[in-house]
């Protein structure tokens, strides 16, 4: 019975999801949905190497410049749809993941974090600095040439079902993560690495696919970033800040947990545009107003949002239950 309430319960909220840009016609506020699905959508990603597997990474911004620069610079310097450009930056983000996560797996705990930091910002500053392939700091700037083609449109409600459609599939991978083998290694491998290890585990081999997963669904979030905005440049998409509100996006919804990551965006990024609008004036108090907001958040719910959810229709049916119980003794006397 639980399972069906909970399938009714997906597909109205599917539903609403489609009809939604029917009522929403604010140009703010669809940026705001669309922005959400695409952090959601990382975050998700995210999850699977930092929530099922343990490895917190604060680097997967290297995924998503990756995809955004390689799609953005076929597109511009050969003339290749973005659509190809989605399946070039997935295969650019997993080929650099395999590189960087090759060695940096040997690390365990905090020195493999600073290790993904360190490659976030080795990347960063080449793109920098190789000016005559990525124009430097001028970033990336692509022609407003609309259609389906170039993945560029004038209605922000194109973008939102295209993004929406990308998160759907992420989900669903999440999904498959979560109830295969690879997320029970996974989960394993978070617990206790060593033990894993001495059950037989191959670590590094489910590391590594968690890795090439996470990596590949990053860069594709870094296409549609970039067709989106048709503008970025290194300190957009290689940042440090942006590395970590991913990471905290999963750690607000709920880490190792499928619906987590969607929780957390539906907080987070809404938050974060609502406070960025109403303090211009003042630099920063965004900022502080977001932090305090997530420093409650974690200090109280160390696990996230999601567990607690779950355990919110535990509690009513053990009410219910011992309200029945009660009746029936009253009953009986």
């Amino acid at each position: 019975m639980h399972i069906i309430k909970k399938n009714k319960f997906l597909l109205l909220l599917g539903i609403v999801a489609l009809l939604l840009p029917l009522f929403v016609h604010s140009k703010f506020h669809l940026n705001t949905l669309i922005l959400l699905l695409l952090f959601a959508t990382i975050a998700g990603a995210w999850n699977i190497l930092g929530g099922y597997g343990g490895q917190l990474s604060l680097g997967h911004t290297i995924f998503f410049g990756l995809g955004a620069y390689t799609s953005s610079l076929l597109y511009l310097n050969y003339g290749t749809s973005p659509w190809i450009g989605l399946i070039a930056a997935a295969a650019i983000s997993i080929a650099a993941g395999i590189f960087i996560g090759w060695p940096t797996f040997r690390l365990k705990g905090p020195y493999f974090t600073l290790a993904t930091i360190a490659f976030a910002e080795v990347i960063r500053l080449l793109c920098l600095y190789w000016r005559d392939l990525t124009k430097g700091s001028m970033g990336i700037n692509i022609r407003f040439e609309p259609g389906l083609s170039n993945l560029i449109f004038r209605e922000y409600s194109s973008y939102y079902y295209f993004a929406l459609v990308l998160f759907l599939i992420s989900l669903a991978i999440v999904y498959w993560v979560d109830r295969t083998r690879v997320g029970y290694y996974l989960k394993a491998i978070r617990e206790d690495e060593d033990s894993a290890e001495t059950l037989g585990i191959n670590v590094t081999k489910y590391k590594m696919i968690a890795m090439v997963i996470s990596a590949g669904l990053t860069g594709v979030a870094g296409v549609l970033y970039a067709q989106f905005m048709l503008f970025f440049e290194p300190e957009s998409v290689f940042n440090l800040n942006f590395s970590i509100e991913i990471a905290l996006i999963a750690i607000v919804g709920g880490m190792g947990t499928v619906y987590g990551p969607l929780l957390g965006a539906a907080i987070i990024v809404p938050l974060n545009e609502i406070l960025r609008s109403s303090f211009p004036a003042l630099s920063g108090m965004n900022y502080f107003i977001y932090g305090i907001v997530l420093v409650l958040i974690v200090s109280f719910m160390p696990n996230g949002l999601m567990p607690v959810l779950k355990r919110i229709p535990k509690k009513f049916k053990s009410r219910k239950k011992v309200q029945v119980s009660g009746s029936r003794k009253k009953t009986a006397s």
